[in-house]
């Protein structure tokens, strides 16, 4: 089989300006057409979507066919196209298909015109506002391929290879093919061929290969092995992983036999400063981040990821939890795909698991996420036949994200998501056209700002009420996995109360990141603990973040606001205080501090549960000499000791978690924490130094090269002469590229009024990000200019 990307070539407009004079602006693929889209008090998505209003957009690609490939079987795949896409070729309609994360790929072999031009056009809908509860993007922002199959040919997912027994170890390669003929089979470790079979074929066929010696793959050794398949002339290439999977109450979960305790990240599906496009070098760099910040595991919340994420995660040893959808038959916005999942559950969980089997990367599938009707009958149900079709085709463990507390409102007529809320929340949206007040907050939104205000104790309390346990028992009987949207105050009662039920932290607050561990270690049926979030995301506007009146006007998350703010890392990727806790907590670092900005100390800030402090690790609080502030000491010991200076500030005893807390009135020097064991031995050291001298703006590349497929990533950093980092110094800076195109600019703040397809940006405690396309082989050089001077930097294309 031929593979062709097909993101080249494409004209893109406003669906509504399409035969209206609307010049079609050439694009390449992936593209996020939202992204454009201004950002309006009108916006029927409101704060979910980041105020970005929809539209729908119409991509048109002409290709001439050649004479050759007639004979073939044509196919154009596409990655993600969102939402409701209409595929057309040559003024023919030739498929719809709703789900916005899902693949999905269209036979063109009787409808292409060979030896001449054919247009293909792509109809993404996003007018049908509001339909998302986080920023979604549109239009086709992932990938395109195009498909050429010989007449003799396997099935287009037909080769499929699991792990029999991992001591041995063998494998199996399940084999499909629409016709009869021999299939060769090879097994490759880069050019060393460690097995070669034939088999004969006419239909499906099992083929048992042991690999003696072969490594297995895990997160601390990644190892890939390439399956090549030859039947006919159509040629297949695999990538797969030696490992098997193990989850139960008494084990734990499981890989090749070691356990393992996930330490999880949620993460949404766009890449930041890009929006939702999804490059493989953006993809990557996620997962690289995560991994550095401590993570080994990543939830794909909620919907199906992209495959250049698998492909990344399969490359570094991140392991994944895959998951479906965010709604079933209920609403949560009102026109969600809750219109088309009853009908075509089936169908989707096949294309998931056609498309992520060979990922040795996944390991739970996950059907869904605070989905309310897992408190009904009918719901229940739904939970066993989606589980028990799941295993039909892959044994896999299977779970759901269930929000306890909201189950048991959703049987008192309290659900935060029902189908009632959603239509009032159009309505609300179609009303507010042309208006400027604020919507009432419906639904996940008005949750969110409650808990906000309460504090994350509200839904963690409410998930220990026996109404909770009630409500979720019957759905969580009938998955692998039992997913725990916070309800860690549950975890000891249910030890004892379900001693054979898995239990997982499916969606957690940062700050019981000790007391999950803790418990993770004494209670293998505790498997895993996923954070919200990992890293910030688009949409969901200001849920997470705790932001100042000098970065964030307004406290009502209103058009200004731009991400959630709930990552552990920013929408750059910078890493905050909480990653360093969450670091000592998983035990991955001994000490760390965290320092609440200076200028700011006790000041009122923006409210959110999800966010448990707003640390950073520095001590250059320039101008802020004498001002009291507050300094946090991430570390594991019987007591906790910080100097400033050399003069000892105080010392205290951590109590039931690894962080302790310290009133500082800042000076500028050295500040030194030290952790010591019950007898007085010390344990660990960290300090922070602060900066010295003028400032100076630097540009710091995160490579100092590049393919001409990948990205540039520059940090833009406000510092001393020696790479120090100024917190707070803050001026605009303006960005110019040669050799390369400057696809996003901006800066970790929740609040941006001008987004991210702009030449300059404000910083955000003394870094911004620049996100850079080359042209191609060459040097790419990026300008800065700000107030306080200017720097360059060159990154060569190779």
């Amino acid at each position: 089989m031929q593979k062709i990307l097909f993101n080249q070539g494409w004209c893109f407009t406003r669906l509504e300006n399409a035969g209206n004079g609307g010049e079609p602006q050439p694009v390449t693929l992936p593209h996020d057409a939202m992204l454009a889209e201004p950002r309006t008090p009108e916006s029927a998505g409101g704060t979910n979507t980041g105020w970005f209003v929809g539209s729908d957009y119409l991509y048109e690609k002409t290709f001439t066919a050649p004479a050759e490939w007639a004979g073939q079987q044509v196919f154009v795949a596409f990655e993600g196209v969102y939402h409701r896409a209409e595929v057309w070729l040559n003024g023919e309609q030739l498929l719809f298909f709703p789900n916005g994360y899902l693949p999905f790929r269209v036979e063109l072999t009787r409808h292409l015109r060979y030896g001449q031009e054919n247009t293909l056009r792509v109809i993404a809908r996003n007018a049908d506002q509001p339909n998302s509860r986080w920023y979604s993007g549109a239009g086709i922002y992932r990938s395109v391929w195009l498909l050429l199959l010989p007449q003799e040919h396997l099935a287009l997912d037909g080769v499929k290879i699991r792990t029999r027994d991992y001591t041995i170890p063998s494998i199996e390669v399940a084999l499909d093919a629409p016709c009869a003929g021999d299939a060769c089979v090879e097994i490759l470790d880069g050019e060393t061929l460690l097995s070669r079979q034939t088999v004969s074929l006419s239909g499906q066929v099992r083929l048992p290969l042991d690999l003696p010696g072969a490594q297995l793959w895990s997160p601390e050794h990644p190892k890939r092995y390439l399956c090549r398949v030859q039947f006919g002339q159509d040629v297949r290439e695999i990538w797969f992983g030696i490992r098997q999977i193990r989850c139960d109450a008494k084990q734990g979960f499981c890989l090749n036999g070691q356990r393992i305790i996930l330490r999880g990240a949620c993460i949404h599906h766009d890449n930041g400063l890009l929006g939702a496009v999804s490059h493989p070098f953006a993809e990557e760099r996620k997962v690289r981040l995560l991994m550095q910040a401590g993570y080994n595991a990543i939830r794909a919340a909620h919907n199906a990821c992209s495959p250049a994420l698998l492909d990344a995660c399969d490359r570094l040893g991140m392991l994944v939890m895959d998951e479906y959808a965010d709604m079933w038959y209920i609403h949560k916005t009102r026109y969600d795909y809750a219109d088309y999942l009853p009908q075509r559950w089936q169908e989707d969980l096949k294309i998931l698991v056609d498309r992520d089997f060979n990922h040795p990367s996944v390991v739970l599938y996950s059907i869904g996420n605070e989905v309310s009707e897992t408190a009904q009958q009918r719901g229940i149900e739904l939970t066993g036949q989606m589980t028990d079709y799941l295993h039909t085709m892959d044994d896999r463990p299977v779970t759901c994200g269930v929000n306890i507390f909201f189950n048991f409102l959703s049987s008192l007529g309290l659900g935060v998501y029902s189908d009632k809320n959603a239509e009032k929340e159009a309505r609300q949206a179609e009303k507010r056209r042309g208006e400027t007040k604020k919507k009432k907050a419906v639904g996940s939104e008005f949750f969110n700002n409650l808990a906000g205000l309460a504090g994350s104790g509200f839904m963690k309390f409410g998930a220990t009420l026996h109404g909770s346990d009630v409500k979720t028992r019957d759905a969580f009987a009938r998955m692998d996995v039992a997913g725990y949207n916070y309800g860690i105050n549950r975890y000891r009662k249910d030890f004892r109360r379900y001693p054979d039920r898995v239990i997982l932290g499916s969606e957690t607050f940062c700050s019981d990141a000790y007391r999950f561990w803790e418990l993770a270690k004494e209670h293998p049926a505790l498997i895993g603990d996923f954070v919200w979030s990992g890293m910030d995301y688009l949409g969901e506007c200001g849920i997470g973040a705790w932001e100042y009146k000098d970065y964030a006007p307004e406290f009502d998350h209103g058009p200004g606001w731009l991400t959630a703010g709930a990552g552990r890392l920013d929408i750059t990727g910078r890493p905050n205080g909480e990653a360093a806790y969450t670091q000592v907590a998983f035990e991955l670092s001994p000490i760390r501090i965290g320092v609440v900005p200076a200028d700011h100390a006790g000041d009122p800030h923006s409210p959110s549960a999800w966010k448990m402090t707003n640390t950073w690790e520095s001590w250059s609080w320039n101008g802020c000499e004498g001002r009291k502030t507050q300094v946090e000491v991430y570390a594991r010991g019987a007591r906790i000791a910080l100097f400033l200076n050399g003069e000892k500030l105080g010392e205290k005893a951590p109590k039931g978690d690894c962080r302790v807390v310290f009133p500082v009135t800042y000076q500028p020097g050295v500040l030194l924490a030290v952790a010591y064991a019950a007898d007085g031995t010390e344990l660990c050291r960290t300090s922070l130094q602060s900066a010295q001298g003028d400032t100076r703006l630097f540009l710091c590349p995160e490579q100092s090269s590049v393919t001409p497929e990948e990205l540039c990533y520059v940090r833009l950093r406000y510092t001393d002469g020696q790479g120090t980092l100024k917190p707070l110094t803050r001026g605009r800076i303006h960005v110019s590229v040669q050799g390369g195109t400057l696809l996003g600019l901006g800066s970790g703040c929740p609040y941006t009024e001008t987004g991210y397809l702009t030449a300059s940006t404000d910083t955000y405690y003394g870094e911004a990000l620049a996100i850079v396309r080359p042209d191609g082989p060459g040097t790419v050089q990026i300008t800065a200019e700000s107030p306080l001077g200017t720097a360059q930097t060159q990154i060569l294309c190779k």
